[in-house]
């Protein structure tokens, strides 16, 4: 079972996203809560998932993303958006969001979005990562293939796979590697690119046009 909270300060967005998600029978909303109460809500059923609104009055987005990501084992946090020059956007990215999900993705393609967050990948649909690489990405298309000349030809294999939002176990069945073998590789690439989250490092290969 794939628990999740859900974080937003308008109730019938809440509503609705717990409403679309536990039409499957394997993920459970756990939390339902706007920015007031939603880190100790979180703190205390422990989610494997936080669906989390950037502006909130009160306690911003970022200001939670940034509690949650400081404990020892922080849960995959996904950022909701409208794309409508969010300036935090920018932040979020730096700060460790593992995703990007508009308010309006279609609602069947849901489950599968968390179940891939909660399996350590990432969630970037093509319109969200366009923007995000031609708006908020501070990597140009020379630095961006400057960076990808320090890896292996298997680490950028390894990069290829994880920026289409492929987890670890997904991307050991396509290239053979057992899933400790991968994580060495993703750690490395990741140290290599220096940066600090599985979703940066998708972003620098969207930006250098790497495909499979």
């Amino acid at each position: 079972m794939v628990t999740v909270a859900v974080i937003d300060d308008e109730a019938l967005v809440r509503s609705g996203f717990q409403m679309i998600l536990e039409t499957a029978p394997d993920i459970e909303v756990v939390v339902s809560a706007d920015s007031h109460t939603a880190v100790d809500d979180i703190a205390r059923a422990r989610p494997e998932v936080v669906l989390l609104d950037l502006r909130m009055p009160g306690r911003s987005g970022l200001q939670i993303l940034g509690e949650l990501r400081a404990w020892p084992e922080p849960p995959v946090v996904a950022i909701l958006t409208t794309f409508d020059a969010d300036d935090h956007v920018a932040a979020a990215l730096r700060a460790g969001a593992a995703g990007f999900l508009v308010k309006d993705t279609d609602p069947r393609t849901l489950p599968a979005l968390i179940r891939s967050l909660a399996a350590g990948g990432i969630v970037l649909s093509p319109q969200v990562s366009r923007t995000i690489v031609d708006r908020y990405l501070d990597v140009d298309d020379d630095d961006a293939q400057s960076k990808l000349a320090l890896l292996s030809e298997r680490e950028r294999s390894v990069l290829a796979h994880l920026a289409t939002g492929a987890s670890n176990s997904e991307i050991g069945g396509a290239l053979h590697l057992s899933t400790g073998t991968v994580k060495e590789h993703v750690s490395t690439l990741l140290a290599k690119l220096q940066v600090a989250t599985r979703l940066q490092a998708a972003l620098i290969a969207q930006r250098a046009r790497l495909r499979l």
